[in-house]
């Protein structure tokens, strides 16, 4: 297998994204009904993500425009103010991103030489001396659940809580153990582990969270982001086991990783209760009663059309090929490779490109027969590499508040749900002090329940995912930031982000 078939060819637009914090806190916000930009926002939300389009990059600096997400550009006017709207010229709204070595960005209009800077409130180009009021701190606005590749090793990072390490010698993020919550708190990252430990400076994995836990980061657009303790330390692999720790000599770019979202891997069942594996290489059966890494599969789907592609640990796609077989030997450009999804009560259904659905022959072997979807042709579905879910809608993140009893939809700082599985979709959701979810008769939810409740997880994209309520309505987003389950369809306020 190649390894670095692992690795985005390209950047995807969501590594392209990021936060800027100016030297007073706040964030770089732009106001869609009044066509300027501001810098007043206290949290990361949809008006402070910009999307950082690059023209021309090096080392230390790259041509680049701010993009938000309706797709209009920060402009730097003659008089130094500032607009939001579609560039007028090649060069109308570019600036000039350079790099500085404490992890802060500079942005320098193109055509005025006026750097980037805010008052704590309003944002202009006014001035061609650079100071600590031009400096921003970007801030990536992925989703906080992240793996951690290294371009040099071709490996990613891998908790080991048994030793308390972690080490860069993961080829495939297949595990619960390549992921890793991103916390961001006082201009610092802290790395939490699936186990709920933090990586800390003394290269040791620890219980709380610390001075000592909390890293500098250098980013770079397209998700490329160098950790430091602030001191002259840099994160990178060292020894012959690729330990993840903290040394003053990185060679060759050794500090550097690629920043990605934690992807989805699955484990699917069919009705004899027996697991889809590859077998013999290519061959795909229902054969296994035991989980094992051939058992898993990346889904990955196109969010707009709900079509689905598997990958297997082979580094092959599932593909439909002849006489109606299903193998494991596709490529990720090949149509026979995107299946339909269909959903039933947290069992998946998956249609071919010939419009007929798979299932499993008498001898195991996985086909694409029916012309009807019956039982033989559903699929119990778990998720393989999240022992919890973080759950991100169009408001923010799901939560606790200070200032409230009820979950909350628009936190800045996320809670882990802990997934406890009972059937195949079927989840028990249980908060990080033990206790369960438990919703009122209002549809609201708080996190104290003494008695486990049944949610449903069907998985709706490439790290998108709707949950049915124990009162049988999906749960949804809501503008006032209470999370409610009331929603009979599924609308753009359920569909979450995990």
């Amino acid at each position: 297998m190649d390894e670095m078939e692992w690795t985005q060819r390209r950047p995807k637009l969501e590594n392209l994204r990021v936060g800027l914090i100016s030297w007073a806190g706040s964030y770089l916000t732009y106001e869609p009904y009044k066509n300027t930009v501001t810098a007043t926002a206290k949290g990361l939300g949809r008006r402070q993500t910009w999307e950082i389009l690059v023209s021309n990059e090096h080392d230390t600096q790259a041509v680049v425009r701010l993009r938000s997400l309706q797709g209009l550009c920060v402009l730097c006017e003659a008089d130094g103010s500032l607009c939001y709207d579609r560039p007028r010229t090649s060069h109308h709204g570019c600036f000039l991103l350079r790099f500085h070595r404490n992890g802060k960005w500079t942005l320098q209009c193109i055509i005025s030489g006026r750097y980037l800077e805010s008052d704590g409130q309003d944002v202009f180009c006014n001035s061609r001396v650079l100071s600590a009021y031009h400096m921003w701190t970007p801030r990536p606005a992925l989703h906080v659940h992240v793996i951690l590749y290294s371009p040099l090793h071709r490996c990613y990072a891998r908790a080991d809580p048994t030793l308390s390490r972690v080490w860069v010698d993961a080829p495939v993020p297949c595990l619960g153990e390549c992921g890793f919550l991103l916390h961001f708190q006082d201009g610092c990252y802290h790395l939490e582990t699936s186990t709920h430990c933090f990586l800390s400076h003394l290269d040791r994995l620890v219980s709380q969270p610390s001075a000592q836990t909390a890293f500098h980061m250098q980013v770079r657009p397209g998700g490329l982001v160098a950790l430091s303790d602030g001191e002259g330390g840099m994160l990178y692999a060292q020894g012959p086991r690729l330990l993840l720790a903290l040394g003053s000599s990185p060679h060759r770019g050794e500090e550097w990783f690629i920043l990605q979202r934690c992807p989805t891997w699955v484990s699917l069942r069919s009705r004899s209760r027996k697991f889809l594996s590859v077998v013999y290489d290519v061959e795909v059966y229902a054969a296994s009663e035991h989980l094992t890494p051939m058992s898993l599969f990346q889904f990955e789907s196109d969010n707009d059309n709900l079509a689905l592609q598997l990958r297997s640990a082979n580094g092959c796609y599932l593909a439909q090929r002849r006489h109606r077989t299903v193998l494991a030997n596709g490529h990720p450009l090949e149509c026979d490779t995107f299946f339909r999804m269909h959903w039933n009560c947290g069992r998946l259904i998956l249609q071919s490109p010939n419009r007929r659905f798979l299932g499993i022959a008498p001898n195991g072997l996985l086909m694409a027969n029916a012309t009807i979807p019956g039982p033989n042709e559903e699929f119990g579905i778990r998720l393989a590499n999240r022992p919890f879910l973080v759950l991100r809608g169009r408001y923010g993140y799901v939560g606790v508040s200070a200032e409230h009893d009820l979950m909350q939809c628009n936190v800045d700082q996320p809670n882990c749900i802990h997934l406890l599985p009972c059937r195949q979709g079927i989840y028990h959701f249980q908060a990080q002090g033990g206790s369960f979810w438990s919703i009122t008769s209002f549809g609201t939810f708080r996190p104290w329940g003494k008695f486990a409740l049944n949610f449903c997880i069907e998985l709706q994209g490439s790290n998108l995912l709707t949950v049915l309520a124990p009162n049988g309505f999906y749960m949804r987003s809501d503008r006032s930031g209470t999370l409610f389950a009331d929603s009979e369809d599924i609308t753009k306020e359920c569909i979450w982000e995990f």
